[in-house]
């Protein structure tokens, strides 16, 4: 009985293979988009915030004015763009996008450190770009602090601290966002071509009208659903060594847990969404149709909701019930647990649980939904 589904499955694989060798355009959509995905996101999407566009009002113009330009400076956080003597003249350049900041120092600056006093300048942001803007704000508090203990040192003398706080990042030292988005990035590429690849093959046989040929012979639904999946499954394969290989080489992705676990996990997130385009194809019978639910049922969910780019548990409550349902939301943990981590199958075996759970809960509704009839 085994052998029998064994043969059944491999002769329809091999039918799949000749169909993927006669339409080259599979192969190069489903190892050339990856490239090009990889790509476009890794240098085309980055949290990092540098050079945020600078205005410069220093109605002091005095050596200390220039030193607390300095220090805004001195990073590359702060480009200065553009000096205005007056900080009505400030607005038109955020209309125009032109800036996103602005630092305003009011006349008297110096004077008002020399005496003990409390100096003030402005710091002006575009908050129309909230992420830009929030992380700004962020390193301009860091800097205010730094000149105000630079003043009160001028002032006091050297004063002995009397708390350290030392930080140290784990996993990703320079909070490099291309080590946080490739692994993302990985699958959400493997989401969209996985399930797009299967959702087309039983609704083009439905198309061309070869299901009946098919259904012609003693090949069960079961052996069907399994030999279309075999030659897409190793595609899958092939485009995870591909991502990992360009975020390796390209963006210094570290690989700190082990390899063999990595294609292991990726293996059961291939073929959930294998089987979840199959299911799909088999559902709709139509490749328009069907390449419409696979776009809207993968690219969004995978997006939002898989922890890729926001926190699940930030999320309200129904949110996180459809998030705990989608297999992206286990494989983007995974990956960041054995890239990043270096986590071992003792971490990570719930996830792959769950992957294999929904490979075989989609599994079991393409067989059934899947009917031995073409009307």
């Amino acid at each position: 009985m085994l052998r029998r589904l064994l043969l059944r499955t491999w002769a329809i694989a091999q039918k799949e293979v000749v169909h993927i060798q006669r339409d080259p355009q599979i192969l190069a959509f489903a190892l050339g988009m990856p490239v090009i995905l990889i790509l476009i996101f890794g240098y085309g999407v980055s949290f990092d915030v540098e050079r945020v566009p600078l205005v410069l009002v220093d109605q002091d113009q005095t050596t200390s004015s220039r030193q607390l330009v300095d220090k805004f400076t001195a990073s590359d956080t702060f480009r200065v763009i553009a000096r205005r003597r007056s900080p009505e003249e400030v607005e038109t350049l955020f209309r125009s996008q032109t800036a996103k900041a602005a630092l305003i120092i009011p006349r008297g600056y110096e004077r008002q450190l020399r005496r003990g006093e409390r100096a003030d300048a402005q710091l002006l942001l575009d908050g129309a770009d909230n992420t830009t803007a929030s992380i700004a704000l962020g390193y301009a508090s860091a800097v205010s602090l730094a000149a105000s203990q630079a003043e009160l040192t001028k002032l006091l003398g050297p004063l002995k601290p009397t708390l350290s706080v030392r930080s140290r990042v784990f996993f990703n030292p320079g909070l490099r966002s291309a080590i946080f988005l490739v692994p993302g990035l990985m699958v959400l590429i493997l989401v969209m071509i996985a399930v797009m690849l299967t959702a087309l093959t039983v609704a083009r046989e439905y198309e061309r009208g070869s299901m009946e040929q098919l259904f012609a012979t003693p090949v069960g639904r079961l052996e069907v659903i399994l030999g279309k999946l075999v030659p897409y499954f190793f595609i899958g394969l092939v485009q995870v060594l591909l991502v990992l290989t360009l975020g390796v080489t390209l963006f210094d992705v570290p690989v700190n847990g082990s390899l063999l676990l990595l294609f292991g996990v990726s293996s059961l997130f291939i073929l959930a969404m294998l089987m979840q385009g199959l299911l799909i194809s088999v559902v709709t019978r139509n490749q328009m149709v069907a390449s419409m639910v696979a776009t809207i049922t993968t690219f969004l969910p995978a997006l939002l909701l898989s922890g890729f780019v926001f926190p699940v548990e930030n999320m309200p409550l129904m949110l996180r019930g459809i998030a705990a349902v989608l297999p992206a939301r286990y494989f983007v943990r995974s990956l960041g647990a054995i890239l990043l981590r270096g986590n071992g199958i003792d971490v990570l075996w719930p996830d792959m649980l769950a992957l294999g759970a929904f490979f075989l809960i989609f599994l079991a509704l393409a067989t059934k939904k899947f009917k031995r009839t073409v009307a």
